[in-house]
């Protein structure tokens, strides 16, 4: 490559840089930006703002208001999100994570999604000691019952938060939340605080603290839990609460939710 060719590209990498900063940008902004505003806070010459930002509106990747003449994203990021996540394997990113959280806790880490208006284990991962909690996959179970149902359904759409619970809550255990009201109140606490638990509500002599992955409009995609033994696990919730808070602020950023 002849030196020429050489500072070509590099020209042309840089170029490329500074777009996806001026994009950065935008994204972080709570409104519009100017070319000035940009500019000061990158350390870009307005000159070359402008012209990244003119170049971007042509892909859509960037609009202006004509009068105010500011700039934010463009519809064709929604097109760019969209294709990311029709390419995300919610099983696959979340794998690492419930490795990590396994080895954090030494207990069974599992993940379930929604399906059919009932929650279904998708995967587990379990620690290497004797005594441990397993779960089937690919069973299902309503959502009033257990951390991981429980966790989905407090974040569910109002209507259909109030459908489930106007519906018979059968007993899975002699545990099970059956009062509406009490449930009710049950998932204002778990938002509350992010997180739900169980003591052998869905299966005897088992506990679980769980809670969801967020997409980026903040609806629950699935559910990371980890469960134990019910005496084992009881003094451990809090602990464990905080770890799984943990996986789940991280893996919902990847999915787009707009976590701190």
């Amino acid at each position: 490559m002849s030196p020429e060719s050489a500072g070509d590209a590099a020209g042309r990498v840089t170029s490329v840089e500074r777009s996806v900063e001026v994009m950065f940008d935008l994204a972080r902004s709570s409104a519009a930006q100017g070319v000035t505003d940009i500019s000061g806070r990158l350390g870009i010459s307005k000159a070359v703002v402008h012209r990244i930002l003119t170049s971007l509106r042509g892909s859509g990747l960037v609009v202006v208001d004509p009068s105010s003449r500011l700039y934010s994203l463009g519809p064709a990021v929604l097109e760019l999100a969209a294709a990311y996540r029709s390419n995300l394997d919610v099983r696959t990113l979340a794998l690492d994570v419930m490795r990590e959280l396994v080895d954090a806790t030494q207990e069974t880490a599992t993940l379930s999604v929604l399906h059919d208006g009932r929650r279904v284990y998708v995967d587990q991962i379990t620690p290497k000691r004797e005594v441990r909690m397993t779960v089937q996959v690919g069973s299902s179970f309503p959502l009033h019952a257990g951390a991981s149902s429980k966790a989905f359904l407090a974040w569910l759409p109002a209507p259909k938060r109030l459908s489930c619970l106007s519906a018979p809550l059968d007993p899975v255990t002699e545990s099970t939340i059956v009062d509406a009201d009490e449930l009710s109140r049950e998932l204002e606490q778990i938002r509350e605080q992010g997180f739900a638990v169980s003591m052998g509500e869905r299966q005897p002599g088992a506990a679980s603290v769980a809670a969801p992955l967020f997409d980026d409009t903040m609806q629950p995609v699935a559910v990371l839990s980890v469960c134990g033994p019910l005496q084992r696990f009881r003094p451990e919730v809090g602990a464990v609460a905080v770890e799984v808070l943990r996986a789940t602020r991280s893996l919902s950023r990847k999915l787009g939710a707009p976590f701190d």
